[in-house]
């Protein structure tokens, strides 16, 4: 029987020698690693507590020459970070439960329901994945500032946010994959003890698939956190508009220090966000890589 092959033998590790530089470049490289990914974090934090000239220094300094934190007291304040940061939680919010819902419902009908020219319905939700995004910005704002048969505008509307949102065809096909291997003897069993599709659906398919579900809130939530382009076009109201459409509007007048530190401050949620969900991302990427 063969084992398994890895970059360093067995035999070498068994040697003190070998267990030595085996773990002295392994911390090595996750030191290194790791270095690469927090110093941004670190410069950004620590950006923000220094003096607009400390800031544009030349070589620029580790360590603030005095540890300010009125650059982050400020943007709460000046930029008005709690109304925009509160619009922003409503617009992914809503965008997540609407993606869920009616992601959830139709993948489950394309998976499990098998409805006639499924596979059709299916390939056309796919091939919107090869239109490029830019392409489709006018066309949803016109229909978002006269919305067919009833003729109302969405502009200003959180609306403008959900109801784009619903029609993505990467989390659909990411569901109804997920679906496709689920175990077909737990669900048959479920239909033996007389469970009908939608409680099949709610008390057997949902709860196993929690890893997948956890993924596609995470994209639904950062792709409307991140987003620029459509917030800009569909929100004219100061009031209303997301944080990210804010930093850009009222970074004009503001001091270096200041929009650093609202941009620290905005990136906290999705860095909370990832930090909690982490072992749910794992779990639904391995899960969706092997048939259950």
């Amino acid at each position: 029987m063969s084992g398994t092959r890895t970059l360093v033998s067995p035999a070498v590790l068994a040697r003190p020698r070998g267990r030595a530089i085996y773990w002295t470049v392994f911390t090595g490289v996750v030191l290194l690693f790791a270095l690469a990914f927090l110093f941004p974090v670190y410069w950004m934090v620590t950006g923000a507590m220094k003096s607009p000239d400390e800031v544009a220094r030349t070589p620029p300094d580790l360590l603030p020459d005095r540890w300010n934190t009125s650059g982050y007291t400020d943007a709460w304040e000046l930029m008005q970070l709690p109304t925009h940061l509160w619009n922003t939680v409503v617009q992914a919010a809503g965008a997540w439960l609407f993606q869920l819902v009616f992601c959830t419902a139709a993948a489950y009908a394309l998976s499990r329901l098998r409805p006639a020219l499924g596979n059709v319905v299916l390939g056309g939700i796919l091939a919107t994945l090869m239109v490029p995004a830019q392409a489709l910005v006018v066309p949803k704002y016109l229909v978002v500032a006269d919305l067919p048969l009833i003729h109302t505008s969405l502009l200003n509307d959180p609306l403008a946010i959900w109801l784009p949102a619903v029609a993505n065809a990467f989390n659909l096909y990411l569901l109804k994959r997920f679906f496709d291997q689920l175990p077909r003897d737990v669900l048959e069993a479920a239909e033996v003890d007389g469970a009908g599709r939608l409680r099949t659906l709610w008390s057997i398919v949902l709860p196993m698939s929690r890893p997948v579900l956890g993924v596609v809130s995470i994209f639904a939530l950062v792709a409307v956190w991140q987003d620029f382009l459509w917030p800009l076009m569909v929100f004219s109201d100061t009031d209303k508009q997301p944080i990210s459409v804010a930093l850009v509007q009222l970074s004009q007048n503001i001091q270096l220090t200041v929009l650093i530190a609202a941009m620290v401050i905005a990136s906290i949620p999705m860095v909370a966000l990832f930090l909690v969900f982490q072992r749910h991302i794992i779990a639904g990427i391995s899960a969706g890589s092997t048939k259950g």
